[in-house]
This record gives structure tokens, sequence and C-alpha cells, in this order.
């Protein structure tokens, strides 16, 4: 019969990587998210007035943001 202290040594050390992973994955996902951020503020400096259109497109994007970071923090929308 196998010892508990080695099932209990190998979920721990599951539960460890499986924690390590999840918060690089966040991380990354931060980082992206900051990137498309920066994307739509240096869109934001051109010369000429944003269409319709094109405004309409960045408020659907910030409100997509909004969501995926509420995702990304665990909270019910």
């Amino acid at each position: 019969m196998q010892d508990p202290a080695l099932y209990l040594t190998i979920a721990l050390a599951g539960l460890a990587g499986l924690s390590i992973v999840t918060m690089a994955t966040l991380r990354g996902w931060n980082g992206w998210l900051e990137l498309k951020r920066a994307e739509l503020g240096h869109r934001g400096e051109a010369s000429a007035p944003p269409s319709a259109a094109a405004r309409i497109e960045v408020a659907d994007l910030k409100e997509r943001i909004r969501k995926l970071e509420a995702i990304a923090a665990g909270v019910d929308l």
C-alpha cells in the first residue's frame, strides 16, 4: 500500500505547478491588454478627428477589454 504522504506531496506539487502556470498566463494577458491600450491611445493622437464609426469601434473595444479584465479578475458580470 502506498504512503498517504506521497499522494499529498504529489497533489501539492501539482497545485503549485498549476498556480505558477495560471499566474504566468494572467501576467501575459495583462501585458497584452496594456499593449492594446497603448495602441488605442496611439491612434487617438492622429491629426484628423476620428470618424463616428472609428469612435464606435474604439468604444466597443474598450468595453470588450473591461469585460475581459473582469473575467480575468474573477468578477461576475
